[in-house]
């Protein structure tokens, strides 16, 4: 049986079967995987062409492990795992990859939007928006 929590930076971009693999077990009675992607266009109508990542790697994971055990505690997981990637990620590609597993399914989509608001919120990880006119740093998270 694999690890209750696992996380991890990896080289970009991800494509969320290492998350996969974590979580499954014959115990759960379901999983999922949440896959976040670079968006083609921003907010204010510019074409990204790619988001550039970096992180105060042991800091991230140690925040990412945290996070892991707080969805895990909190919505009766069996398994999490996330991993983010670092460096570039073109659009169109997988920059996250979050993936849990309980025996119930309502676990599941609750704490996977829950990951991803405190990956937001309190990863150490910091993303740059590139443009085909130019690039801006976007706050922290993914």
């Amino acid at each position: 049986m694999n690890d209750p929590i696992s996380v991890r930076l990896h080289p970009a971009p991800l494509d969320g079967a290492w998350a996969s693999e974590q979580v499954a077990g014959d115990d759960a009675g379901c999983s999922l995987l949440f896959l976040g992607t670079v968006r083609a266009l921003a907010g204010d109508g510019r074409r990204v062409l790619r988001l550039e990542y970096e992180a105060y790697a042991e800091m991230a994971e140690t925040e990412l492990r945290s996070i892991a055990a707080e969805l895990r505690e909190r919505h009766d997981l069996l398994r999490v795992a996330i991993e983010h990637a670092l460096g570039v990620v073109p659009a169109g590609s997988a920059s996250v990859a979050v993936a849990v597993s309980a025996t119930h399914r309502r676990a599941v989509f609750a704490a996977v939007a829950e990951a991803m608001d405190a990956l937001k919120t309190r990863a150490p990880l910091w993303k740059r928006e590139c443009y085909e006119d130019g690039s801006a740093w976007i706050g922290q998270g993914s």
